[in-house]
């Protein structure tokens, strides 16, 4: 009895398990059936289509057929590409044209990165909630659109600012350093080929420029260099009981920093410091002189070379770091260069005695003129040339004017006789020249008149013209020349006076190539001075110059063509 029970109760007990798991099975299964049928039903339906939520700048593409997609795209992005773009650079709000870099919206390759239809149907799901942007692919000229870049590059770069320590009224103020900036072209050409579509300003992205120096490195120049360089003057002891004084104010405006890897490192413009030094010192200096000629007493004599005795001012100032950065000891000690003459007695002696090394003299003219030539004489005479110098005529007699004692007097202008102030000046132009040629000085600047005048010699004469024509010659030699001059109401003599270094001998070609005169008439009652006229010719003049101590010989050509003098009739 009891196992029958037990046998029909545990069948009856199955009979409900069974019935129970039945609902359940009812209640679960139907849900999943049903989610899978509409899984299977939406990848039909979306078939061939973009995935849902889609949008490529800011534009929904989920759902359509790609042409339909690339269309809109083509409708909605497109004429962007016909707008400027608005960029951020820094603090420079400007443009990008897209058609100056061949920016276009590429539709299809667009789309065609959203891919097909998710099989995982969880993204399926969320995807009737979330957006899934992709980017949008354009086409652009890379080489334009690097150019336009660097160019908004050029305007908006600032670059990092070093710290650095000034002085103002003599003390030093210190200046921390600043980052700089510039555009960082190779992100920026991502982000703006990136989002321009957006039709939204464009951040480009900027890269800041850190300085070498930190606010400690200025800190320490400060601490360290520039207060106590200012703190007190710097005193240099020299000879002959000679001192001199560079002032706080000197140093602050010497003293300077410049940046070396990552550091202030403080510079000294020893320009400023001699400049301060030099005429303090100057009294403990002995100026150094070659052997030469004193014209100062007569007769003149040799005087012997000294050597000179000069502050080193680069040895003097090479501890002057040290010394501008200590607070006791502030002196330093001026250090000395003897340099010796390069031209000595004995070598002096050897050229020979003191004496007239060239000398000329020329006659016939008229009074007015006499006295111009007299005056010009004045202001020449006496004038020592040293070695190496160049003496002008122009520069030691400018201007010839009523002012400076000349007198009008006869010149000839164009052909013609006529009436200026100061003429006659060419007489002693041309016997300065000579003087000069037979003392074996260098020519430096000579003119002959246009027209042959007989009371010179023919290829070796000079004039002078204001400030264009002048008579120049240059003292080639180791010692000092001097010019000496006499006048008198006939004639003009000028000398020089040195030790001579040449025989110098004149010769001259003879005349050839002549041209014949023109006639000019004169009408009644203009000045007029009748002449018969002259040819014009060619001359050759040649100068020898025999060195006296190498014996050595060499000569000079120079060729002159004067114009035929015209033949004047007066009075018509």
């Amino acid at each position: 009895m009891p196992a029958t029970w037990l046998t029909e109760n545990g069948l009856a007990l199955h009979g409900a398990a069974w019935r129970r798991r039945r609902r359940v099975f009812l209640l679960l299964g139907f849900p999943l059936v049903l989610l899978a049928a509409v899984y299977v039903t939406d990848l039909i339906v979306t078939s061939g289509k973009v995935p849902r939520g889609v949008t490529a700048a800011g534009v929904p593409l989920g759902g359509l057929a790609p042409d339909e997609a690339e269309d809109r795209l083509r409708d909605v992005v497109g004429p962007r590409s016909e707008e400027p773009i608005p960029v951020t650079v820094g603090a420079l709000d400007t443009e990008v044209t897209p058609r100056s870099i061949d920016l276009q919206v590429d539709a299809r390759a667009t789309v065609a990165q959203a891919g097909g239809q998710p099989l995982n149907p969880i993204t399926r799901l969320t995807s009737f909630f979330v957006d899934t942007p992709v980017g949008v692919v354009s086409s652009v000229d890379d080489q334009a659109l690097t150019a336009t870049l660097e160019d908004l590059a050029a305007d908006v770069a600032e670059d990092p600012v070093e710290g650095s320590i000034d002085f103002v009224d003599g003390e030093p103020v210190a200046a921390d350093p600043e980052s700089g900036q510039r555009l960082d072209v190779d992100a920026a050409e991502g982000v703006l080929v990136r989002d321009w579509a957006l039709g939204e300003t464009v951040n480009l992205p900027m890269a800041e420029l850190e300085p070498s120096t930190t606010a400690a490195d200025v800190d320490a120049a400060l601490r360290d260099v520039a207060t106590p360089a200012v703190s007190a003057p710097v005193i240099v002891d020299a000879e002959n009981d000679t001192r001199a004084i560079l002032s706080d104010q000197t140093i602050a405006s010497a003293l300077g920093f410049e940046v070396e890897e990552g550091r202030l490192e403080p510079t000294i413009d020893t320009t400023i410091v001699v400049d301060a030094l030099r005429p303090q010192l100057e009294a403990s200096e002995v100026p150094g002189r070659n052997a030469d000629i004193d014209f100062t007493v007569s007769p003149p004599a040799k005087t012997p070379e000294q050597a000179a005795r000069r502050v080193d001012y680069d040895a003097t100032l090479e501890n002057l770091l040290p010394v501008l950065t200590s607070d006791d000891d502030r002196e330093l000690d001026a250090v000395y260069v003897t340099e010796p003459a390069t031209f000595t007695m004995a070598e002096l002696d050897r050229l020979g005695p003191i004496d007239v090394i060239g000398e000329f003299e020329t006659s016939g003219f008229a009074s007015d003129s006499g006295k111009n030539i007299r005056r010009a004489a004045e202001q020449i005479d006496g004038i020592v040339v040293g070695p190496g110098e160049t003496f002008s005529l122009n520069e030691a007699t400018n201007p010839r004017n009523a002012a400076a004692g000349y007198v009008e007097a006869g010149i000839i202008r164009n052909g013609r006789p006529a009436r200026g102030v100061g003429g006659g000046v060419s007489q002693l132009a041309t016997t300065l020249f000579n003087a000069a040629y037979f003392a074996g000085m260098e020519d430096g600047e000579h003119h002959e008149h246009s027209y042959y005048i007989s009371r010179y010699p023919a290829g070796r004469e000079a004039t002078v013209f204001g400030d264009v024509l002048d008579v120049k010659f240059r003292n080639d030699g180791p010692t000092s020349v001097q010019i000496q001059t006499d006048w008198t109401p006939s004639s003009v003599t000028v000398r020089l006076v040195g030790i001579k270094r040449y025989e110098v001998t004149s010769s001259q070609s003879s005349r050839s190539r002549p041209t014949s005169p023109q006639t000019i008439t004169i009408p009644a009652g203009e000045a007029c001075s009748a002449s018969g006229g002259a040819s014009g010719f060619t001359i050759t003049d040649t100068r020898t110059l025999r060195d006296i101590v190498s014996g050595e010989t060499t000569t000079e050509s120079h060729t002159v063509t004067y114009d035929p003098v015209p033949r004047v009739i007066c009075g018509g």
